[in-house]
């Protein structure tokens, strides 16, 4: 089979001019960003505000492996096989972060004949939105040393009669407002800031990932321009020494942060392979942020369209709980269809196999990764929401254990279960896919987050531990206990709650696979996200800035004499 990128290039491409217009966008309603992608401003919402809105459908995945489950890949043959059988449909998909690009994960453009393109351009800056949000965020950071800097070295009163500014006081110990960078290095998870003469004062900070930014999150949570703004403002920073709030609009800097992030709150709009439109928007990571799209890019789409695909980062304890829990009380818009991702592979991984193992036909050790599918059928129910389980089908499967899975899926309750087969086939691999959940839209229980944010932080914690992993409760480490006072007394103890754990296991470990229990959760950290509106929770050792491996993608990544990209 050909490489993705290969098919990426010989697959005919229509002019994006094209897409948009089949989409319902006017003249003057996009811009275009050479013939293959295009920015949609922010005023298509006034013209298609009394629109009804199309049916959101939520594609998340069981626990994710080593071996890839394909929910991207889904996510775009779904959407192509609804666009093959001329539904009016249009994707929702986040940008990819250039951090997995050139480390282990690769891009996120889906693969085989199941892909948005031009895939190097997805993959490699696209627009630039994650570049403004990297601006925006350490121009806040530039800022807030600046201005401790200063406050400093001349004092409070000699500042002021000089600058025309009150002092703030900062309080050196109480900086939270890290650098961010589009790219994994673990060298600048701890650094000093402030080294030499007259660049102080003299400081411990970091660095997260861009996709960690919480501009990313405020970004994908924004309603519009002024919503934004406001959220901005409320970005804290540090505390003066007085305790109080040090925010972006205190300091003055949520204005510039604002001009820089102007154009990155427009959505980017691509095609699928078969000419589907897509809207690229911002780009969360499940595991240390919320993990969905943006609000603005699904409410574009379901103005427009009559169905809209979209995707919560890894496992349904992750991008969709997240999505359920985070964006869908602000948004307003609840999945109306649930689609739940796995392989046989990954199911034999869950069950402990390695290597070739997964591969070859094994009932038993099946059986017993079925237990991971099953608590997240379970997970996606409890939500209200219809599931539909898509499989994922590998040349090597068999049909003794593809039919198997199948019975088991319908008999734990999944409303239907069927072979995808997007990745070989495009549109044609997944029309039974998209009949099935077409035929699900409506067969829910009703929608309901999971815990209610206004019994405060630590129910929330509890809730989420204990119905939303499996856990026998949680465990705040002595700097947790600390912090989730002094968000109490700021006032934000009824913020939901933002889990930053590892993916590869319902837990914290993740060693721990299938369907771990009893187990206690460990929140080593809390952090306030005010504009964001929630409070991110750090479990056990997840880092926010991740590192480059022993093999790195960058390895294969080159430019051939016509100036292409390669090994992408």
């Amino acid at each position: 089979m050909l490489k993705d990128i290969e098919i990426s290039r010989m697959t005919p491409r229509r002019p994006i001019e094209h897409i948009a217009t089949e989409l319902g966008l006017r003249p003057g309603e996009f811009s275009c960003y050479g013939d293959h992608k295009a920015k949609i401003p922010l005023s298509l919402l006034e013209r298609v505000y009394d629109y009804l809105p199309g049916k959101l459908i939520l594609v998340t995945a069981i626990t994710p492996t080593s071996h890839g489950e394909g929910k991207t890949v889904t996510s775009i043959g779904l959407t192509q096989a609804l666009h093959a059988l001329e539904h009016k449909v249009c994707a929702c998909l986040r940008q990819p972060s250039m951090g997995p690009v050139f480390g282990v994960k690769g891009g996120a453009a889906g693969g085989g004949y199941a892909q948005i393109v031009p895939m190097e351009e997805l993959n490699l800056h696209l627009t630039g939105d994650i570049h403004a949000i990297t601006s925006a965020h350490n121009l806040a950071a530039a800022a807030l040393d600046a201005r401790l800097h200063h406050e400093q070295r001349l004092g409070a009163a000699e500042f002021s009669r000089r600058s025309g500014l009150d002092a703030l006081n900062i309080d050196p110990e109480k900086l939270f407002w890290h650098r961010v960078m589009d790219h994994n290095d673990r060298s600048l998870r701890q650094i000093q800031v402030g080294l030499g003469n007259n660049n102080g004062p003299e400081h411990e900070s970091g660095f997260d990932i861009t996709a960690a930014s919480e501009l990313m999150a405020i970004l994908a949570l924004s309603r519009d321009l002024a919503d934004m703004r406001r959220r901005v403002g409320q970005v804290l920073l540090a505390l003066d020494t007085s305790g109080q709030a040090i925010t972006a609009e205190r300091l003055g800097v949520a204005g510039a942060m604002c001009a820089i992030l102007r154009q990155a709150l427009e959505p980017t709009l691509m095609q699928t392979l078969n000419g589907a439109p897509c809207l690229i928007h911002t780009g969360p990571f499940a595991n240390i942020a919320h993990g969905n799209s943006s609000i603005i890019a699904d409410e574009m789409a379901l103005k427009l369209s009559d169905y809209v695909v979209t995707e919560g980062g890894f496992g349904s304890d992750m991008g969709f709980e997240k999505f359920c829990n985070i964006k869908a009380p602000i948004s307003g818009r609840q999945p109306d269809c649930t689609v739940l991702v796995a392989t046989l592979r990954a199911l034999k991984s869950n069950a402990g196999l390695k290597g070739e193992a997964v591969s070859r036909p094994n009932q038993q050790a099946l059986e017993q990764g079925f237990a991971n599918l099953a608590w997240h059928l379970a997970n996606v129910r409890r939500y209200g929401t219809p599931v539909v389980v898509a499989v994922n089908r590998f040349p090597e499967d068999t049909e003794q254990e593809l039919e198997w899975l199948r019975q088991a899926c319908l008999a734990e309750g999944a409303d239907a279960c069927e072979l995808s087969e997007a990745f070989a086939l495009g549109a044609d691999g997944a029309k039974a896919l998209a009949e099935s959940v077409l035929t699900a839209i409506g067969k829910g229980d009703g929608f309901k987050p999971l815990y209610d944010p206004s019994l405060g932080l630590e129910a929330s914690l509890a809730t989420l531990a204990e119905l939303g992993y499996g856990a026998a409760g949680v465990e705040l480490s002595a700097k947790a206990r600390e912090q989730l006072a002094e968000i109490r007394r700021l006032g934000a103890d009824k913020l939901p709650v933002c889990m930053a754990k590892t993916p590869m296991s319902i837990s914290h470990d993740p060693k721990l696979k299938g369907a771990p229990s009893g187990f206690t959760l460990p929140i080593t950290e809390l952090r306030l996200n005010a504009g964001a509106g929630f409070v991110t929770a750090l479990v056990g050792k997840v880092m926010t800035m991740p590192g480059l491996g022993l093999n790195p993608g960058y390895l294969h990544i080159d430019i051939n004499e016509q100036g292409e990209v390669i090994g992408l």
